[in-house]
């Protein structure tokens, strides 16, 4: 078992440090996936992949012509990104305050978009960090 959480972690390692990566789907299933306790699924129909840690959702991605991921955000922190980056949005049908919709149109770097990751799910597992 120690060595199926090295290995993810590894994983994670490698997606995250490497610059050369382009987000697509894969990667992004494969970063969050890694994360302890995550579980992936498609309750709200076959469009919307939905990953949660102790039941509670962290990241929602459209698997729509747009790629796109909903991501849990302290609210002071939500507005700035939106402030930031014109490819961050409230989030599309979710709490605005609370969620962010980011459009993975490669306007954001990758290694931001795995920190915003880390950080919803920091947040979903009652890990709050920034």
């Amino acid at each position: 078992m120690f060595s199926q959480v090295a290995s993810k972690s590894k994983k994670a390692y490698l997606l995250f440090n490497s610059y050369k990566l382009k987000m697509n789907i894969e990667t992004l299933r494969e970063y969050c996936i890694s994360k302890k306790g995550a579980t992936e699924g498609f309750p709200f129909g076959e469009d919307t992949l939905v990953f949660k840690v102790n039941g509670k959702i962290f990241a929602l991605v459209s698997l729509d012509e747009d790629l796109s991921i909903n991501l849990k955000c302290e609210p002071s922190f939500a507005l700035e990104l939106r402030e930031r980056y014109a490819s961050v949005t409230p989030g599309y049908h979710m709490n605005k305050k609370h969620w962010n919709t980011v459009s993975l149109d490669g306007s954001v770097p990758d290694k931001e978009i795995f920190s915003w990751i880390d950080h919803s799910y920091e947040l979903a597992a009652g890990n709050k960090k920034r």
